[in-house]
Order: C-alpha cells, then structure tokens, then sequence
C-alpha cells in the first residue's frame, strides 16, 4: 500500500525537526564540510552528531564522501538549500509581524504602573496595598 503524500510530507518534515539537523544543513549549503568540521561548528558529543547524520543520510538528504581517513557530507541536492532559504523567508515574516503586533499592543496600552515599595510594619519594605498577616515577614 502506498503512504500517502500528505503523509510522506509530515514524516520528512518530522526528520527535518530536530536543531542539530537543522545546523548540519545550513552548514552544508556552502559545499561538503569534514565531520570534524561539523564537530567544531556545532559542539556535540560525536555520537549525538553521528547519529543525526545517520537520519539524513538514511532519508537521502545528504551524502558521505570519504577521502582516505576524512569523511565528509555535502547535500544530495540544491533543493535542501532552497528549503531552508524558504524556511528563513517564512520565519522573518512570521516575526516581523509578531514584531508589529508587538509595537501595536505598546502603543495602545499604557505601561502598567510599577509597584511602589512602602515601609513594612515590622521594619521591613513591602509592596504598597499588600498587607502581610501577624507571624510572617
């Protein structure tokens, strides 16, 4: 039977979820880059960076190179890079408009008025209005 392509949409995407993932592409956009590279860039453990390039070498996302000691990846196709152009586009949206919401909401509302500080009773400073039952401090 086959997967439905709504289905295969969300199962890359759900590989694609995962930060590590993420930086190993981005890093990989300017061409093939050595493990240890990608170790020094990202600072994880080399299990955990193994692992994940394990997950996009499976899904076909990404290839090894190998020459005589030094392993490399390098991104199977240009059209991983033109994705996470689209993701970075989509996001910078998404934000600039959080970011006019954000300016609308300070302009409608004035700034909420900051608690003063009063003398406590017992010597100590308490918030104005607040009253402190007998036997706490």
């Amino acid at each position: 039977m086959q997967v439905p392509l709504y289905q295969a949409k969300a199962e890359f995407f759900r590989m694609l979820g995962h930060p590590v993932r993420i930086r190993v592409l981005e890093l990989l956009q300017g061409g093939p880059v050595a493990v240890r590279d990608l170790l020094a860039e990202i600072e994880i453990e080399p299990s955990s960076l193994s692992q994940q390039l394990a997950v996009l070498r499976r899904s076909g996302i990404v290839v090894s190179i190998r020459e005589g000691s030094t392993v490399s990846y390098a991104l199977a196709g240009g059209d991983v890079a033109e994705l996470l152009r689209a993701a970075r586009r989509i996001l910078t949206e998404l934000l600039a408009g959080q970011n006019e919401l954000l300016a609308e909401l300070r302009q409608a509302d004035p700034p909420l008025p900051v608690p003063r500080e009063a003398p406590h009773p017992r010597g100590g400073v308490g918030v104005s209005g607040l009253r402190f039952p007998s036997g706490t401090s």
